[in-house]
């Protein structure tokens, strides 16, 4: 499962990129109103650092399909053809997906809530799909599931689209999703490191190096030991 970024906030970006196996970032208009800079600063930025090659996601603001067509073009144009570009799963949104997809640009279907609309973004030739698993939960549905049941009808149904899940509140429901085989999952900061964090862990190797520094002194390790 590659796991990206959900954040456009740059010192963040740079340090999980340091320490973690990060594959890309994602960003919304309410991610990069955040920020307080020019949207295509705050893109080009991270585009830069994270390099052509990883995916970046950027999503269209237009009401319109047609709008929507030529803002995709211009945001693919700026950032480099491996930027996905995010069209909300409406009617106009599967009509601008049907479009870019013809033309070879690569679209992520995104604002899902159901099994049906995600459906619907694979058959308009959506590379991703990004189901909110926990504002699904907070709707009275279970996110995790719903997930996993719309990888079920793209595996079942030879559909080329990937899921990106997205909207995680805790590891947990990463990792379910992971167990089961979904393509991708956007995170963020918080959540990707929560990953990480284990008090337990932590007193072991604490546990390790007193006893190493009782054997042969205090700063010592296997370098000068």
């Amino acid at each position: 499962m590659k796991l990206l970024i959900d954040d456009a906030n740059f010192e963040k970006i740079k340090r999980l990129y340091e320490f973690y196996p990060i594959d890309g970032v994602t960003t919304n208009p309410s991610i990069l109103a955040k920020s307080g800079r020019n949207p295509y600063e705050v893109l080009t930025q991270i585009r830069d650092f994270i390099g052509k090659d990883a995916d970046l996601h950027v999503q269209v603001i237009s009401r319109k399909a047609e709008d929507m067509v030529v803002e995709g073009r211009k945001i693919a144009e700026r950032l480099g053809k491996n930027t996905l570009i995010k069209i909300p799963t409406v009617e106009e949104g599967l009509k601008a997906m049907k479009a870019l997809s013809a033309e070879g640009y690569r679209v992520t279907a995104t604002a899902i809530y159901t099994p049906q609309q995600a459906f619907l973004a694979g058959k308009a030739g959506a590379d991703y799909a990004a189901p909110y698993v926990n504002r699904i939960d907070n709707l009275g549905g279970d996110g995790v599931q719903t997930t996993m049941r719309i990888h079920d009808i793209y595996e079942n149904n030879g559909m080329k689209t990937q899921l990106l899940a997205a909207s995680f509140k805790n590891t947990q429901q990463v990792l379910e999703l992971a167990e089961y085989g979904i393509g991708a999952a956007t995170v963020g900061p918080d959540v990707i490191e929560g990953l990480m964090k284990n008090v337990t862990v932590d007193s072991a190797v604490e546990a390790f190096i007193a006893d190493f520094e009782k054997l042969v002194g205090t700063g010592k390790t296997m370098l000068d030991c």
